[in-house]
């Protein structure tokens, strides 16, 4: 395939690595070219063909998170819990970059599946405001109302550690998701806060009981934006059996992460991980949820991920990978971008 084929991404990282950047031209380093060993920037993503995806905003430390220097086989602890107000300042402090990224041209934020649709179609990176993880969010959620207004649409109650809301997996190879309690009763409540002002509930992150929780209270499509398969990788993070069962009885949607450690059987970060690994978790996504229900979910910014991609412009190969397999362009360009505007069609409106 030579022409290239426009791709929508559920999650990446670039606003946590903006907001740690020094120097206070954020938008210059994104419009202009960021550093190599980081995985997006406005000329690489048109060079790879990114049409826009999930921004997410993760509320830091850092230094506590194993996720960033996991090996294989580990048995990590949940990160600490973190506390309100540092998430607020740095939650708000990213939404700021996004909203100041906007005012300058590099991309459109996006507050409906419509909205996404005219942006790729003008040209624009189509951005949906997305956090990772609720701290900043209070109980009362007088917050996410606010967040609403300012363009929240895609909501992970939890990154790898509890909050007021519910409990993360751990970073645990191998493992099964089923690692903690369920949601609190504010998490309940965040589930209908979410439902009422129509906030895509994205499960990665979320142990099995708190999956279970979404599953019973929520009256959306079940979405996990970067998580992968647990029969071919048993990691904590990966989707069972009966979670991908969910997500299909609900017409919900997958992203594949790109992340190594949840590529491989063996949970290795490693970058000299084959297209071929990642193909093969394509290929369970499909037959579990059906060719309208799967996407990608890079985890650029985020993650280790395979050399042949390198970075946002190599999303040519993997697109190219999936063509060698067989499949055809109507179906890479559902899993490329038209099944994520599909999901977010059925939950943000």
């Amino acid at each position: 395939m030579t022409e290239l084929i426009p791709v929508f991404d559920g999650h990446n990282d670039t606003l946590m690595k903006l907001y740690q950047a020094s120097g206070g031209d954020k938008e210059k380093l994104f419009i202009e070219g960021s550093p190599a060993s980081w995985h997006i920037d406005l000329p690489r993503a048109r060079k790879g063909g990114l049409a826009g995806g999930m921004f997410a905003i993760f509320p830091p430390p850092l230094e506590t998170a194993p996720a960033r220097t996991m090996k294989p086989a580990v048995d990590e602890p949940l990160a600490p819990e973190l506390e309100r107000a540092d998430a607020l300042a740095s939650t708000t402090a990213m939404a700021s970059i996004l909203l100041r990224l906007e005012r300058a041209g590099a991309l459109s934020v996006c507050r409906s599946a419509a909205d996404v649709r005219t942006a790729i179609s003008a040209g624009t990176l189509a951005a949906v405001f997305h956090i990772e993880g609720a701290e900043a969010i209070d109980t009362d959620l007088a917050e996410l109302d606010v967040l609403h207004a300012a363009g929240l649409r895609s909501l992970g109650i939890v990154w790898s550690r509890p909050n007021a809301f519910g409990h993360g997996v751990p970073f645990r190879l191998p493992s099964t998701p089923d690692t903690g309690p369920g949601l609190s009763d504010a998490g309940k409540e965040l589930i209908r806060a979410c439902n009422r002002l129509r906030i895509m509930i994205d499960l990665s992150h979320l142990n099995e009981k708190g999956f279970r929780d979404v599953a019973g209270l929520s009256d959306a499509p079940l979405v996990a934006t970067h998580s992968n398969v647990h029969a071919l990788c048993p990691h904590a993070r990966n989707l069972t059996e009966w979670q991908l069962g969910a997500i299909r009885e609900t017409k919900g949607m997958v992203g594949l992460n790109f992340a190594t450690g949840f590529l491989r059987e063996d949970g290795r970060m490693d970058p000299d991980t084959g297209l071929d690994v990642m193909v093969r978790h394509i290929d369970a996504l499909v037959e579990a949820l059906g060719e309208d229900h799967v996407g990608f979910g890079s985890d650029f910014d985020g993650a280790t991920i395979p050399a042949a991609i390198g970075d946002v412009s190599g999303l040519p190969n993997l697109i190219g990978a999936l063509a060698t397999k067989g499949y055809g362009r109507e179906l890479i360009e559902k899993i490329a971008w038209k099944n994520w505007v599909g999901v977010l069609e059925r939950t943000i409106g």
